[in-house]
């Protein structure tokens, strides 16, 4: 029993002897940014991926494929590349090109049919490179201030905005970084991930559940502040700044959650309907077949040559 797993207990030994200081540095900025504090979930998620899989994991033949070299020697590539160059994102990168390359080497393509997702699951738990993250927050910061005016003004309120400053009557709203929606659209993102992969049997559902994700993060971050505007205006500036800043993070993620468990149930109900009803009686299904022949008369023979 030992024989049999020391090798593959080596191999991840090493592994994780190499990837060390990269795997405490990321755990570090986890917990000291709040923008990758999900990261910490990440892992453990993944992980109870595979355990779900272990059934069918059990009933697999082991056989190697030396295609795993090639994603190992691109890993450890990229591992270089982003060492010599203190570049972070390229070197946690890596990590998990490594960690698919060990998989599909030792165990093989069937095995990796099966833990694929929760493979590049991890990729959620990479934060991302500073300079994207400023590249896309300011214009995620006026994309939200622009929207929730646009809902303030909506339902009645006398609101002016200025860049990515809300003017009310008597009080200022500033969308800062905290605020530009980055941050739910990371975690939404991966929890719509997860959402897709328990919860939808077919790629189209998976696909569609995730790319709905990014429209309801953004949606949830500009009714977190319509709600801190609308509390500072009618009860008190101090409400805003003080609970309805420290409740937000839950509110968004209450918001999306909600969100994604509905349009999950919406694309799951379509797709029950498409395998209840036969395609001529289906409402949400429009035939493309059509018959090319041409009617022929009852009282009129084809003309045989």
């Amino acid at each position: 029993m030992v024989k049999r797993y020391l090798p593959i207990i080596l191999i991840f030994i090493v592994f994780f002897v190499i990837y060390f200081q990269v795997i405490v540095e990321m755990a570090t900025q986890w917990w000291d940014d709040s923008n990758y504090s999900h990261g910490l979930l990440i892992p453990i998620v993944s992980i109870y991926f595979i355990w779900l899989k272990k059934e069918e994991l059990q009933k697999l033949v082991r056989k190697k494929s030396n295609l795993g070299l090639i994603f190992i020697l691109l890993g450890a590539m990229i591992y270089i590349v982003g060492t010599a160059a203190a570049e972070f994102f390229t070197a946690r990168f890596s990590l998990v090109v490594i960690l698919f390359g060990i998989i599909l080497f030792y165990y093989g393509k069937d095995f990796v049919k099966k833990l694929w997702f929760p493979i590049l699951f991890l990729l959620f738990m990479i934060p991302i490179p500073y300079v994207i993250y400023y590249t896309v927050t300011f214009p995620m910061q006026l994309l939200s201030s622009q929207a929730s005016t646009g809902v303030l003004q909506l339902i009645g309120m006398s609101v002016i905005r200025e860049g990515n400053v809300i003017n009310l009557p008597e009080y200022s709203l500033e969308v800062v970084e905290a605020c530009s929606g980055l941050r739910s659209l990371m975690t939404l993102s991966a929890l719509g991930a997860a959402m897709a992969y328990i919860t939808h049997k077919t790629i189209f559902g998976s696909i569609t559940l995730f790319l709905f994700s990014v429209p309801i993060a953004i949606g949830a971050n500009v009714f977190r502040i319509v709600i801190t505007a609308l509390g500072a205006y009618f009860i008190s500036p101090k409400l805003a700044e003080g609970f309805l800043h420290e409740v937000s993070g839950i509110i968004v993620f209450l918001v999306g959650f909600i969100s994604l468990g509905i349009v999950g149930t919406v694309i799951n109900w379509i797709g029950d309907m498409d395998d209840y009803y036969p395609e001529a009686e289906n409402p949400l299904k429009i035939s493309t077949q059509y018959k090319s022949e041409e009617r022929i008369p009852e009282n009129e023979v084809p003309l045989e040559v």
